[in-house]
């Protein structure tokens, strides 16, 4: 909303220009998201505790695991708040980009939070039963990519284009778009979840693929960079910078308390939401693709499950110790801390390896 006042005032005082530049906005939005997850972050703790908002432990999870039991659950409401505020101030509200990101992260959000509530009622690891749950992100998700593919005219906003490989698109179509865009959001938002098993695991993976986002986002919005790097120009969607800047300064500012050994965890209600974001801005973007490349440490841990299930099924062997795959190291007996590092570190390099791209055309 600022971006109206600073328009105004640019007339009067040619100074407030500085606010047209994305990057600059973007860099405000870091700074004001970290700002406010670390200011609000103290009270929220304080309050969970006081409504005993406290995470039940799987009994079948890793033993070490049963002490982080009470610890205050569902604080994925601050990153949520924090990345709102700040979206709303920095970025242009009337972007209809803006408008189903944060409708994404919202009703998601609010389908981990009534999964989280279930959970601490019952005192029970189980929360919304797994059909009535997908079946739930799965309406969301086809209410969210229908509005998307609606109010787009651009055919290339419903085309899928491949990496690497000079004009490789092929049209989708409306039953194409919407069933590629269910596949990513509701894909997405649960690999983020299945990956929120150890106290900082998830959310810089999430922090770095946001980044990531955050240059092809731009650069998909800039005609020039758009042209010169021969990738797809959808106009006006450099305004997603300044979203994944939110969400990189409220998920730095998260860590901050979830960082082992974790004062707060994030819930579905933060996972879930968080996944469904980075899937849309994807999905926007065209870089669905690079989002399976980028987010390699949710697809493998997501990757591990079905394998471990499918085995089980089949053979009655199981492929790894414990799924999803971190705590298979952990019950080799990796330490903790040294299974988060090195899953950031791989997260860190594939993120890097995805903006390298851009110039391989």
């Amino acid at each position: 909303m600022l971006i109206w006042l600073t328009d105004a005032l640019a007339h009067w005082i040619p100074g407030f220009r500085v606010f047209h530049y994305l990057t600059f906005r973007a860099l405000l939005a870091i700074v004001t998201a970290l700002s406010l997850t670390l200011v609000l972050g103290p009270f929220m703790i304080r309050r969970l505790e006081a409504l005993r908002v406290g995470q039940v432990i799987r009994e079948l999870g890793p033993k070490q695991h049963q002490s982080k039991r009470g610890t205050p659950t569902m604080g994925g409401t601050l990153i949520l708040l924090s990345i709102l505020i700040t979206t709303l101030l920095w970025a242009n509200p009337a972007n209809r980009y803006v408008q189903l990101v944060l409708a994404a992260l919202l009703a998601f959000g609010l389908i981990g939070g009534v999964d989280d509530t279930l959970k601490l009622r019952r005192d029970s690891s189980r929360g919304l039963r797994a059909r009535d749950k997908f079946f739930a992100q799965g309406v969301v998700a086809l209410i969210l990519v229908g509005v998307l593919y609606a109010t787009d005219r651009n055919p290339l906003a419903t085309t899928l284009l491949v990496p690497f490989v000079k004009h490789a698109a092929w049209p989708l179509g409306g039953a194409g778009f919407l069933a590629v865009g269910w596949l990513v959001l509701v894909g997405t938002s649960n690999a983020v979840n299945l990956t929120d098993g150890l106290d900082g695991l998830a959310i810089m993976p999430t922090v770095f693929v946001a980044g990531a986002l955050s240059v092809f986002a731009y650069v998909t919005g800039n005609y020039n960079f758009a042209s010169y790097l021969e990738i797809a120009y959808l106009p006006h969607t450099g305004e997603l910078a300044v979203f994944c800047a939110s969400l990189m300064g409220a998920g730095i500012g998260f860590l901050w308390f979830n960082t082992y050994p974790a004062q707060v965890f994030m819930g579905d209600v933060g996972a879930l939401a968080l996944g469904a974001a980075l899937g849309m801005i994807a999905l926007m973007i065209r870089q669905e693709i690079m989002l399976v490349f980028m987010g390699g440490v949710f697809v493998i841990e997501t990757l591990s499950v079905i394998l471990q299930v499918a085995s089980f099924k089949l053979t009655g062997q199981r492929l790894f110790r414990m799924a999803p795959l971190h705590h298979h190291f952990e019950l080799k007996g990796w330490a903790e801390p040294k299974v988060i590092v090195r899953f950031w570190i791989i997260s860190f390099v594939l993120a890097l390896l995805a903006l390298a791209t851009l110039k391989v055309r």
